[in-house]
């Protein structure tokens, strides 16, 4: 689990800020990161990250038990409906129009003030998805098969046969819940169950449908177009928004991850940005220096070696690696260099080679009396 960052830090205000400095600040960055402004990758992310730190050190009473408990201890007595509830966003954004709609499709319930309703949205889905390294660079569009729950076609997810009546229901008045109190040693105390009359439906079917049998949804396959961003590492999710499970009861769908793998590549070993191959050299090569040929995601690229260069020594080749998902420009390709040692030579290669042994001074036609 990623730790999270300091929430001053995330608003970018020292510990003795005000309220005002605190809300000042948040205006501005949530004005950046909003969503309906700014379309970038990762920007919902940072949206949620400064709306949750707005939302405790807004709050005296959390402010107070965050500094002297930290995120450990603070989370451990806050569950994320209580770090949202009663937070004041309506006055931050009255002027924007961006209250409701929005909060609702990114935190669920109605609101931040208004708590959270779990049970109504569908269940998120996870699929993983093989991708090669050429694709990860330029980014690529995949089509998927995802199995999942959608509203029935035929009664648009009523669950109620085409031209026949749904009625709210009686017994909970379309609330899909019913309260039942009992009484105890203990006193009496209330419980808040599933309407049975209507199973939780708030609203009661005359007549099923005949293709979903008053279920209002049906199991079926749909393709989904992923788009890939370049640049993506191995391991990396997407998040598709609606693609998941649709719920019974008129609920939001969930949320489909895509989970990004990227496959082993012949040619690059992958770190972060840059990518890393071993180049292979004749020993002339390395002692008169040379210009050889190697392989970039782009074709082939020629790169010089330096007269004397040593076994294992690198030759970095800038922006020939990943482009950054996250700034701009690429990383590099890092090429280890290797000193090729031949294991048999021909009369005149040997020949040679004692000749320039003896014109360094190295006499290999001594022979030690011990033999390893």
């Amino acid at each position: 689990m990623t730790q999270k960052r300091d929430y001053y830090e995330v608003l970018g205000v020292a510990k003795n800020s005000s309220n005002d400095q605190i809300k000042d600040s948040y205006r501005k960055l949530a004005m950046q990161y909003h969503p309906d402004r700014n379309k970038e990758e990762g920007a919902e992310n940072k949206f949620k990250e400064i709306s949750e730190a707005y939302a405790v050190l807004s709050d005296p009473q959390k402010r107070s038990q965050y500094d002297q408990l930290g995120h450990a201890g603070f989370d451990q007595q806050y569950s994320r409906e209580d770090i949202f509830r009663g937070a004041d966003f309506e006055s931050i954004f009255q002027d924007a129009g961006f209250v409701g709609d929005i909060f609702r499709t990114f935190f669920g319930g109605s609101g931040f003030g208004g708590g959270y309703d779990r049970n109504n949205r569908g269940q998120d889905i996870g699929y993983s998805i093989e991708i090669t390294l050429e694709e990860a660079a330029k980014g690529v569009e995949k089509e998927i098969q995802i199995p999942r729950t959608e509203k029935c076609d035929v009664c648009s997810g009523s669950g109620a046969k085409p031209g026949t009546r749904v009625t709210v229901c009686q017994k909970c008045n379309g609330a899909g819940k019913v309260q039942n109190m009992h009484n105890s040693s203990l006193g009496m105390f209330v419980r808040v169950v599933s309407c049975p009359n209507c199973k939780g439906r708030g609203r009661q079917i005359e007549t099923p449908c005949n293709s979903c049998n008053g279920s209002g949804l049906m199991r079926r396959k749909r393709n989904i177009t992923v788009k890939i961003p370049m640049g993506i590492d191995d391991g990396s999710r997407l998040r598709l928004r609606g693609e998941g499970e649709t719920p019974a009861n008129a609920g939001e769908p969930g949320d489909l991850y895509v989970i990004v793998q990227v496959l082993p590549n012949q040619l690059f070993v992958r770190d972060g940005d840059d990518l890393y191959r071993v180049e292979m050299i004749t020993f002339p090569q390395a002692v008169l220096g040379a210009e050889i040929s190697v392989p970039t995601l782009e074709g082939p690229a020629f790169v010089k070696i330096r007269a004397g260069t040593q076994h294992g020594e690198v030759v970095r080749v800038k922006g020939q690696g990943m482009p950054r998902m996250r700034g701009y420009g690429k990383g590099d390709l890092i090429v280890r260099i290797g000193v090729v040692i031949p294991e048999k030579l021909t009369n005149q290669q040997r020949v040679l080679v004692e000749q320039l042994a003896k014109e360094f001074g190295t006499d290999v036609s001594k022979k030690s009396k011990f033999r390893f």
